[in-house]
């Protein structure tokens, strides 16, 4: 449907999703490969953290850049920045020949998926100003989505023993696809009262908004520090690292497409805390289980991540209006910095239990397996300081909700 002045809002909405699934592709593939690359690179897990870090390093850095430069440049020229950096970071892994040309090109699709968010949450959140929580989980469904097709495109090719570069040049169709469905369309003009930049700076000084930022810290690491490393963590348990991302995602994308009623039902807080509840207790379940029960842990892990990643947008964008685009990029930015950070640590806890296991003189199955389970024994502590900081923002709602910006209920 496009409004009087050409402006196509669904087409810049699926573009929009198109470009996050290839967003969350390569977190799945990536995650997929993760073994491939340490055999023929002779990385260890420490080494590999460094290369997932370099995306989640990446990607604040691009949405710090757009954020700032949102209100002056537009989703536009950001978009061209996404899909040309895109282009060039899946081409140069493609071509990748040691560990550094790898660090290299996967800083580029970390920065190509930063610009993605940078552009596109400020745009949906302005052209569906009436339900923008709800419309942000409705984009949102595409990154558990496209980890889905991800992870099970990752799967079929490992299965029929098709190289780690092979699955990242798949990753290009999406990527051409979402620059054409762009190419050619009106983006929306960014007439918010809340477009100044140096406004949005100052807005930005506040409790709450530290506070969030901290919080979306944990809401990431909690989320894509687990789900970025399943294919080690969980390789040995019995059950397929893999099916479990597909499945976890998969769910999470049914969640988040029905959101609305969930959001408006519980509050944005209430959401928050009750989520934070639930991923501390599937994760501890998860260091625990083998077999058919990893299976249970994870469907109850994806019902506790679901949420966390665009109702902590969608808050920021209702509780801290005058921050924003920036407020919206920063705080996303936030996320994946941390699990930038996190992501070398995760795996040097992977070296170190499995060292500590061979030694003990555990088979290296055995010892894979106790690894994971003591890594995820770890990470589990994420989301039980969340359990209590979540728990004081929802006491705290209803003198929230003399700031925020009025939602319709459809």
């Amino acid at each position: 449907m496009s409004s009087q002045n050409g402006l196509n809002k669904n087409r810049l909405f699926t573009a929009s999703c198109m470009a996050l699934t290839v967003t969350s592709m390569t977190f799945a593939i990536r995650a997929g490969i993760l073994g491939q690359l340490g055999t023929d690179f002779g990385l260890t897990d420490t080494q590999l953290g460094f290369v997932n870090s370099m995306a989640f390093l990446g990607f604040p850095l691009a949405t710090i850049f757009g954020g700032l430069v949102y209100n002056s440049l537009g989703p536009k020229k950001l978009m061209i920045i996404a899909f040309v950096s895109h282009l060039l970071g899946l081409g140069l892994t493609i071509f990748a020949g040691d560990f550094w040309t790898l660090l290299i090109s996967t800083f580029f699709v970390g920065f190509a998926n930063g610009s993605v968010e940078a552009a596109c949450n400020p745009m949906i959140a302005g052209m569906y100003a009436g339900d923008q929580t709800a419309k942000l989980n409705r984009f949102h469904v595409w990154f558990p989505g496209g980890i889905v097709i991800g992870s099970l495109v990752s799967k079929f090719m490992t299965d029929f023993s098709m190289g780690w570069q092979m699955q990242i040049a798949i990753m290009l169709i999406p990527t051409i696809a979402y620059g054409f469905l762009f190419m050619g369309q009106t983006f929306p003009a960014n007439e918010s009262k809340e477009s100044n930049t140096a406004a949005n700076i100052k807005s930005l000084v506040s409790p709450l908004f530290f506070f969030m930022v901290i919080c979306m810290t944990l809401t990431a690491t909690t989320e894509l520090g687990t789900q970025q490393w399943v294919e080690k963590i969980l390789g040995n348990t019995g059950a397929s690292p893999m099916l479990i991302l597909a499945m976890v995602t998969g769910l999470m994308a049914i969640g988040r497409f029905f959101a609305g009623p969930v959001i408006r039902r519980f509050n944005p807080a209430g959401v928050l805390w009750g989520s934070s509840i639930i991923a501390a207790l599937a994760i501890y379940l998860m260091s625990m289980a083998t077999g058919g029960m990893v299976y249970l842990a994870a469907i109850l892990f994806a019902v506790g991540v679901m949420y966390f990643w665009p109702t902590m947008i969608g808050f920021v964008g209702e509780y801290l209006p005058k921050t924003g685009a920036l407020g919206m990029s920063l705080i996303g930015g936030a996320g994946m910095f941390a699990t930038s950070i996190w992501q070398p640590v995760i795996g040097g806890w992977l070296d170190a239990e499995k060292s500590e296991a061979l030694a003990s003189g555990m088979t290296a199955e055995a010892a894979e397996l106790a690894a994971g389970q003591a890594t995820l024994g770890n990470i589990v502590y994420f989301p039980l300081v969340l359990v209590v900081l979540f728990g004081l923002l929802f006491m705290y709602r209803k003198k929230l909700e003399t700031q925020r910006v009025p939602q319709s209920g459809h």
